[in-house]
């Protein structure tokens, strides 16, 4: 087993009364009982108020109804949890009809959704808990249905010379998130960089050794840490434990604020960790990476 094969928590909670959902642990800061809210004016449907913790007011959102649900009854909800995440450089409480456990899960026992499930499927992920389907929620989409991006947040801008850099690369995304993928591509197109994108991490690795078989190997590996199948930190660790890709120079991007996830990805090889989503910060890592290429 490597250094870099282990399971990770999941929360698992639900949303009506028979399918079990399931978030990462990593992105959880607490779970708390329901709170009376404060309403915010002019706010997304799906945002039931405001609440405040230690000190900190944050949003509240039903979310079974941010995905299509039933919505949470007024009646429904003294009965109910909060989940605080931090995810996205943003604190935000999610409210769900009952929380169930925390359990140990391998991400290679996480299989990628069904690809019939069409464009505005809330899931990055399925998996199997005592004979029960758990569904992986996509943070990602979900907050951008909620609070669209800024497009200017999704555009960096080069210089000519910082340009010609990048260019001869051959630089790799991988994300398991719609939403994340089109928020990198963008900010490669924005630039005119050429790459390629892949949606999971076995692939990713499947892509990088037939890459330095052509001779045209990986310079640059831009992954998600929290994928089904082979996340990134083992991606990180298979790539640095393979002497024809290891010269990749790794950043993984995620969606998790935590010092927990910059440390990991240290311990795995990763060169850099970032948090989504900030072009400049990406496109800026990205430079770092083809200075450190150019000294090898």
């Amino acid at each position: 087993m490597s250094k870099a094969n282990q399971s990770q928590g999941l929360l698992l909670f639900k949303l009506n009364q028979t399918q079990l959902f399931a978030l990462g642990t990593l992105k959880i800061r607490e779970l708390v009982p329901y709170t009376p809210l404060t309403k915010i004016p002019h706010s997304h449907p799906a945002i039931l108020g405001a609440a405040t913790m230690r000190g900190h007011t944050l949003p509240v959102i039903d979310m079974a109804a941010a995905i299509g649900y039933k919505p949470i009854t007024e009646s429904e909800r003294k009965d109910c949890y909060i989940i605080i995440t931090d995810c996205q450089r943003m604190v935000i409480g999610f409210l769900v009809r009952a929380i169930d456990k925390i359990i140990e899960c391998n991400w290679r026992n996480i299989e990628a959704p069904s690809g019939n499930l069409g464009q505005n499927a809330f899931l990055t992920g399925v998996t199997r808990f005592d004979d029960q389907l758990v569904q992986l929620l996509d943070v990602e989409l979900l907050l951008s249905k909620i609070f669209p991006d800024d497009p200017i947040s999704h555009r960096a801008i080069l210089t000519d010379v910082q340009r010609e850099k990048l260019k001869p690369l051959h630089i790799l995304l991988v994300d398991d998130s719609k939403v994340a993928r089109k928020q990198l591509s963008d900010a490669l197109d924005s630039i005119n960089i050429p790459y390629q994108v892949t949606a999971d991490g076995r692939d990713a690795l499947a892509i990088m050794q037939q890459a330095a078989e052509d001779r045209m190997p990986i310079d640059l590996l831009v992954s998600d840490i929290e994928m089904p199948g082979l996340d990134g930190y083992e991606l990180a660790f298979e790539v640095k434990n393979n002497p024809a890709i290891e010269h990749a120079y790794i950043i993984l991007h995620t969606s998790l604020s935590s010092e927990i996830s910059v440390s990991q990805a240290k311990q795995v090889g990763a060169n850099e960790a970032l948090t989504k989503f900030d072009a400049k910060e990406l496109i800026e890592a990205m430079l770092r990476g083809a200075e450190a290429i150019e000294t090898v």
